[in-house]
């Protein structure tokens, strides 16, 4: 089994890294070979260009790096995506990623009525997204509309035909005590250790 982790987050000493090495840790107990994509320090280009946006409509990726990463994503049985919740949206080296990694041709393919769509991903079994923020549960759901439901599990793993997906959304992390911040990278750690 292979478990694929894309990260983003700029300072190596956030709680979201200790985050991804509970992740890691955890993965590795449950035996699977795991495959980190880093992509700030990857100085990933998030930019869909309009050369990239012809790719899109030909179906056939063009920037070398998204490239790169789609073969890991094709390699992976599992798929975490760790990332903090900035303005109640991604961080833009996320939307990038997903803008010019989940393609069609690549990840996906459209149905023949051209609106529905069915996953390039067989051998994909999960998709887990971590996520932190600062705004409370009830603010985002609420107030927000839970914008990365929405969007992100909604508007395209689910869309594209991605399988089991989770949602691990850690609120109000800037007021959280080291004990909670502790038992939060207990629990994902255990998580990932029993798949």
């Amino acid at each position: 089994m292979k478990t694929l982790i894309v990260y983003n987050h700029p300072y190596s000493d956030s709680f979201n890294h200790a985050l991804l090495e509970a992740v890691i840790a955890g993965a590795k107990k449950a035996g699977h070979e795991v495959d980190v994509i880093d992509l700030d320090q990857d100085h990933f280009d998030p930019v869909m260009t309009g050369k990239d946006l012809l790719a899109f409509r030909d179906h056939q990726v063009l920037d070398p790096q998204a490239k790169d990463y789609v073969a890991h994503l094709q390699a992976a049985d599992h798929l975490v995506m760790l990332f903090p919740i900035w303005w109640e949206l991604m961080p833009a080296l996320t939307k990038g990623f997903i803008d010019k990694v989940i393609f069609p041709g690549a990840a996906y393919e459209y149905t023949a009525s051209g609106y529905g769509m069915r996953t390039l991903l067989p051998k994909l079994r999960s998709t887990t997204v971590i996520t932190t923020m600062n705004t409370p549960k009830l603010v985002y759901r609420f107030v927000f509309g839970n914008a990365i439901k929405q969007a992100l599990l909604k508007g395209t793993f689910k869309k594209t035909g991605m399988k089991n997906i989770k949602w691990f959304n850690l609120t109000m992390v800037k007021n959280s005590t080291q004990a909670k911040r502790k038992k939060w990278l207990t629990q994902v750690e255990e998580h990932f250790a029993k798949k």
